[in-house]
């Protein structure tokens, strides 16, 4: 192992980020952290061994990739690693500019799996399906044709980060469980975040394979199923456990992949309906995700194998690991716990009697007692949980 390399990588205020210091920390890397702001969550990490403040990658792409490319450069970096999706947009179309290795496919393989119209459409080829779908063009296009769906819907946009005359911004995942509600929200939508996707409402849990591919090998996989979520209606994982790779599901994502040349990382997400069984392809994230800690628990390491990969090492395939491990986010849990608590499913956006509040408190509780390891508090390295319940009590 390439003890020593220096690593950069962007988005300290990620838990995705701050997961990936600590196994590069624990293999012996030196790792520089790039964030918007001083104080950043993995910049609080006893394995950051420099911070970089640089331009935020949504509001100024551009002055951020010349931020990261001049840290890169004067840090003397080996490896760059982009982690949130707008940083990865940046960063690529510069990618000849830098001397240190970018382990991501091309923009343009990273492009097209950012496109979940895409995603879908190459998905069903591949035996992976999609809930039903409408796809709403533009605007105009809402206003000009009858729209017929069967509620409740999801409203989403098909890319997670849009171009806008300043910058890039953020899309979100609404619902709609009638026609008011489906005006509504697409009315609030801006002109760049069309096409939507108007999908089926699958009610279940989410689950996930993650994969690291190298030069059309699996060097690594991984899968897991959400246990509770921010928001409770769909949103990211706040709790969630490892659990067996189905053979069918890996073949076919990998299949999936090979369609879109891809070579990194990636989660592909589905979704398991409670009613059938059946399971539905979600998206794809071409990048580190939010539950990444999980995987590495379970044994896992992403991080390290990737970086090892890009420095041209060779890595044994990893694709077994412990099932039933818990990962949970504590703040983020707490989150969960108090919306519960606070409104009604109505305004949660869940079915009435899916969830309940006296059920909520108890599990919530006995995963603070029982066996989950927390995602960001960590005896050896506890600055960062300082960090973010200090930042969690000012937002309050």
């Amino acid at each position: 192992m390439s003890h020593g390399a220096r690593i950069l990588v962007t988005d300290g205020e990620q838990r995705a980020t701050l997961a990936a210091v600590r196994a590069w920390g624990h293999a012996g890397y030196r790792v520089q952290v790039c964030a918007s702001r001083k104080g950043a969550l993995a910049s609080m990490s006893r394995y950051c061994e420099r911070t970089w403040i640089v331009p935020n990658s949504l509001d100024q792409p551009e002055a951020f990739a010349t931020a990261i490319l001049h840290a890169a450069t004067e840090g003397c970096v080996d490896v760059v690693v982009p982690i949130t999706e707008s940083a990865v947009l940046a960063i690529l179309p510069r990618r000849a500019e830098f001397k240190a290795a970018i382990p991501f496919p091309s923009l343009h393989a990273f492009r097209r799996i950012c496109d979940k119209r895409l995603v879908a459409e190459r998905a069903e080829s591949h035996g992976l399906p999609a809930p039903k779908q409408l796809v709403i063009e533009s605007r105009e296009d809402v206003e000009t044709r009858g729209i017929q769906v069967q509620f409740p819907v999801v409203l989403k946009p098909a890319r997670s980060v849009v171009e806008e005359a300043h910058g890039r911004a953020k899309t979100s995942v609404t619902y709609a469980s009638d026609l008011s509600e489906l005006s509504d929200g697409l009315q609030d939508l801006p002109e760049s975040a069309y096409p939507v996707l108007l999908q089926e409402r699958v009610m279940g849990y989410g689950a996930a394979i993650s994969l690291l591919v190298w030069n059309g090998r699996v060097v690594a996989a991984f899968a897991h199923r959400r246990l509770r979520e921010k928001p409770p209606s769909g949103g990211v994982s706040v709790l969630r456990e490892s659990i067996p790779l189905d053979p069918a599901l890996l073949e076919r994502s990998t299949r999936l992949l090979a369609d879109f040349d891809w070579h990194g990382v990636a989660m592909v997400e589905f979704k398991v309906s409670t009613n059938t069984g059946d399971t539905y392809i979600m998206e794809v994230n071409g990048r580190f995700w939010g539950s990444l800690q999980l995987a590495i628990d379970a044994g896992v390491d992403f991080p390290t194998m990737l970086v090892r990969c890009a420095m041209g090492e060779v890595v044994n395939p990893v694709l077994t690991y412990r099932v039933g491990v818990r990962s949970q986010w504590e703040w983020g849990d707490i989150d969960h716990l108090l919306a519960v608590l606070r409104h009604s499913p109505e305004r949660l956006a869940v079915p009435r009697g899916t969830i309940r509040k006296w059920s909520t408190l108890k599990n919530v509780t006995r995963t603070f007692l029982g066996a989950s390891r927390g995602e960001i508090f960590r005896v050896r390295d506890p600055m960062p949980f300082v960090r973010e319940t200090i930042d969690w009590v000012q937002r309050r």
